[in-house]
């Protein structure tokens, strides 16, 4: 199969596109001012995989009018009903896929790119990769499995491609703060409200450097919220606040590009996962609430029956049953749950059906929905290099220009990063790339005009 990309007189339509151990002679660890429970820290490490819910009590006490969990699964119960009934009588609509345009904002000190929290683009665009394989259940990649409950979730990512002011961008927001690391405060009063682009258009994700009462954790994520119904309030959540905000160190992938600044076990990108899990409506496995309660609504634990009950949270990949009284393992692959990167590979049925459920009502996420910020809006014509992220072949991809000229160089990476081939192209040729070898997927192309670059992105189906 070949897919031409033409560069002549284009407008490139886009398809897809925290530290510390703690010491367990010390006080327990508070975040967001709520004790974690010791069932929440990573025995082997001392590591907070996730403090949405301590976030999520923190944004409560801010905004009364916030809805209670309770008050939210009455609200989107029906909105759940209301997506699997459109999807019942549209069959077509199966394959409708939600595009999700997103901006990685890189909080850095003035590092060097790719030195420490400042971390390279390679490392930013395996993350947009990981979430894609992940998200779309995609064949051949970490983010497939064969369970007969795991769901290919129709959503997928993409870097912006348009600013705020309409201005072009790669989706990637460098911003020196002039801070070494961020702790609750600084993070929730400056970091956020200062560089947050319009949470109704982009999804927001912040990479930072973790200090203070974040020193530990590895992320946290704003929880979607009703809109305005009698009884609840509007309690939207603050504007200035809303996506995820993730330790450099435990974004991206080391197995996609080696050369970024990672922490082993939560190398491999699906803390970013489980928090955006989070932002579009998941609750953690257990139901965070330690029961093997479960009835027909399995409001005990996560509201999603096909995740088998589980009364703790899992840190290691080895086989348990946490709820022997009732049916199945625990799920220790499934995304919410809090075990290694490497564990993880699903998300079921119920799940999905959540989280369309949010998409498609609740404020912010809708509106996601429909933005158009990851669809180029201008021509880029002459280019000098083209990179593909990433290149599953591993090998050179077979490109031909169609008018056979070749004055200018371009350069090809495999899926690590590294340059695997180099040769010439014309700055007016049509661009075939042979993707037969290639599963179905989003790939990105970095195009080179002389100290400008752009993304682009294309999809093999």
């Amino acid at each position: 199969m070949k897919q031409t990309i033409s560069f002549k007189n284009a407008i490139f339509v886009v398809v897809f596109a925290l530290g510390g151990i703690l010491s367990y002679g010390q006080e327990q660890p508070k975040v967001f001012g709520r004790t974690i429970d010791p069932a929440g820290i990573n025995p082997a490490n001392g590591k907070i995989r996730c403090a949405t819910n301590e976030y999520e009590a923190y944004l409560k006490e801010q905004d009364p009018g916030r809805a209670s969990r309770a008050e939210f699964e009455a609200w989107l119960a029906p909105k759940i009903e209301a997506a699997k009934l459109r999807r019942q009588a549209s069959p077509d609509e199966t394959n409708s896929i939600i595009t999700i345009p997103i901006v990685v904002h890189v909080i850095h000190n003035g590092d060097a790119i790719g030195s420490s929290e400042n971390i390279a683009d390679g490392q930013v665009l395996s993350q947009i990769t990981v979430l894609n394989q992940d998200f779309r259940r995609m064949f051949g990649t970490p983010g497939y499995n064969e369970n007969p409950v795991g769901a290919d979730m129709e959503i997928q990512f993409a870097l912006a491609q348009v600013d705020p002011d309409g201005n072009p961008t790669t989706g990637i927001d460098r911003v020196n703060l002039g801070m070494a690391s961020w702790n609750e405060s600084n993070v929730e009063n400056t970091l956020k409200p200062s560089t947050i682009w319009d949470p109704s258009q982009y999804f927001n994700i912040w990479v930072c450097n973790f200090g203070g009462d974040l020193n530990g954790v590895l992320g946290y994520a704003q929880f979607p919220n009703t809109n305005s119904v009698p009884g609840i309030g509007t309690g939207n959540g603050g504007s200035t606040t809303d996506g995820l905000i993730i330790g450099y160190r435990y974004f991206g992938s080391e197995t996609l590009y080696p050369l970024g600044n990672y922490e082993w076990p939560y190398n491999e990108g699906r803390t970013s996962t489980h928090e955006i899990g989070h932002c579009f409506g998941l609750i953690h496995i257990s139901g965070d609430n330690f029961s093997c309660t479960v009835n027909g609504t399995d409001s005990q634990k996560d509201y999603c029956p096909d995740t088998p009950a589980t009364n703790d949270y899992n840190y290691e990949c080895s086989v348990v049953d946490t709820c022997p009284v009732a049916a199945g393992f625990d799920m220790i692959e499934n995304y919410m749950d809090y075990t290694n990167d490497t564990c993880m590979n699903i998300f079921t049925q119920n799940q999905k059906n959540r989280m369309l459920g949010v998409l498609a009502s609740a404020p912010r996420r809708a509106s996601l929905t429909t933005s158009d910020v990851w669809l180029a809006k201008e021509e880029f014509t002459a280019l000098s290099g083209i990179n593909v992220y990433p290149n599953p072949a591993n090998d050179v991809l077979n490109i031909t220009a169609s008018n056979g000229e070749l004055p200018e160089n371009y350069t090809i990476h495999n899926s690590l990063g590294q340059v695997i081939a180099s040769a010439k192209i014309s700055t007016e040729a049509d661009l075939s790339i042979n993707t037969a070898g290639y599963s179905s997927g989003i790939y990105f192309i970095k195009v080179n005009k002389g100290n400008q670059s752009k993304t682009l992105k294309f999809v093999k189906n």
